[in-house]
Formats: structure tokens, C-alpha cells, sequence
């Protein structure tokens, strides 16, 4: 298949885009910054703003499926990249008549997640980070989600729990809406989306993806995806 990768330079755009073309795809890998994807076989960088309406369907013609990994940093202020993306995507793909989307979302758009188990998450991190700190970037990931289920496309709105990196793709479980977990990594995030995108399991609906082989340090994972990026 040849399909469209947007934020292929973000840190689960460039797993997908990695396990993608290892797997025989190919890709387009669509970013503002190409410098930062080096050129292999069977990939095709395309520069564009992917809240662009005009860049987006400059970009898009001839893919069997587009997949978003479009990220945002948690902020005071008001955040429009996720549902201004998922505006401009679906238009380009109604246009050139794609049906075959994949979104990365977030296990907090699902009202009802709560992971067993998890007290400290729970009743502390969840409450702190996510609903207090991050409460404008997944206030925006509501909207996305409320544009793509109002489309005729065959969309998978994908919902990871708290991201981590790691080396290798790990024993991942999907469940329908949210998993029952707190971590993902990244590498099984990517492989469960490529998955999914070949089995339909999950057509207009949403997917949950927990890893369950491996957690990740969690004074690291504050780090790294709280202070480090800041």
C-alpha cells in the first residue's frame, strides 16, 4: 500500500514510518521540517502545514490510506492542531476519494477510562497532568475525534495511554474505546495501527493500545515527556 504519514518526524510518526516501509509500504511522509527524514527506498517526503487545507490535498493524491501522528505540547492557551488537521485530512480525503484513516488520539477522550489498579495514576498523575496540565491539548483531541466520526470514512481513532520510547515492538492488547492500562510504547502504538489498518478490526470506532510486556521508568517518563520537552 502507499500511504500518507503526517507528523512523520514526531516520535511515533517516525516509528510508523520506519515499520512501514521495513514492512513493504510505501510511504509519504508528510512534515514541516524534511531535513530531519533521511531519504530511503520507497519513501516520498512532502513538505506541508497539515492544517492547510491546500498543502494537505497537494499531498495526498494517490495513497490507499492516511495515517496522523500530529502531536501538540500541552499549553495555557488554546490548541487547534488536532481538530484543525482532522478538518483539513478528511476534506483532502473526501475530495480525492481515500477511505482509510488512522488517528492517534488519547485513552483521556474516552470519559470512562479508568486503568485497574493504578491508585497513584488514578486519583494523583491523571487528575494533575492530564485533566489539569493537559487540559487545553486534550479539550482540542475531543474535537478532532467529534470531526472524523461526523465523516463517511472508514476511520480508526487510535487511543494510547502514557507514551514512552522504546527499542523494539513489545506484546501489545487492543480493546475497543480504551485498554485497560497506563503506558504505551510508541513501537507498539506504530505496529497496532499498521495492524489495524490491513485487519479493519476497528473501522469507525475507536481503539485502545496498552503495552503489557514492558513499563517504562516513570521518574524518566515525567522527564522526558513533561520537563524535557518544555
Amino acid at each position: 500500500m502507499r500511504i500518507a504519514v503526517f507528523g512523520a518526524n514526531g516520535p511515533t510518526g517516525r516509528q510508523l514510518t520506519d515499520q512501514a516501509l521495513a514492512t513493504g509500504h510505501e510511504v509519504v511522509a508528510v512534515t514541516r521540517r524534511p531535513r530531519s527524514i533521511p531519504a530511503r527506498p520507497g519513501l516520498t517526503v512532502a513538505v506541508a502545514d497539515a492544517t492547510d487545507p491546500e498543502d494537505v490535498d497537494a499531498t495526498i493524491g494517490g495513497t490507499d490510506a492516511v495515517l496522523s501522528a500530529l502531536g501538540a505540547r500541552f499549553s495555557k492557551e488554546t490548541i487547534t492542531t488536532y481538530s484543525a488537521s482532522a478538518t483539513a485530512i478528511t476534506g483532502a480525503m473526501a475530495r480525492h476519494g481515500i477511505k482509510r484513516l488512522l488517528t492517534v488520539s488519547s485513552s483521556i477522550a474516552d470519559p470512562n477510562w479508568r486503568p485497574s489498579g493504578a491508585h497513584f495514576f488514578n486519583h494523583v498523575l491523571d487528575p494533575l497532568v492530564n485533566r489539569r496540565l493537559g487540559r487545553t491539548l486534550h479539550e482540542d483531541m475531543r474535537r478532532m475525534e467529534a470531526v472524523i466520526r461526523r465523516t463517511d470514512l472508514d476511520w480508526t481513532l487510535v487511543r494510547p495511554s502514557g507514551l514512552f520510547d522504546h527499542s523494539a515492538v513489545t506484546t501489545y492488547h487492543t480493546a475497543e474505546d480504551s485498554a485497560d492500562g497506563v503506558f504505551t510504547a510508541r513501537t507498539d502504538l506504530a505496529a497496532s495501527m499498521l495492524h489495524e489498518m490491513a485487519e479493519q478490526r476497528y473501522v469507525r470506532t475507536a481503539m485502545g493500545v496498552i503495552t503489557t510486556a514492558v513499563k517504562p521508568n516513570i521518574a524518566k517518563l515525567i522527564w522526558n515527556e513533561g520537563v524535557k520537552k518544555k
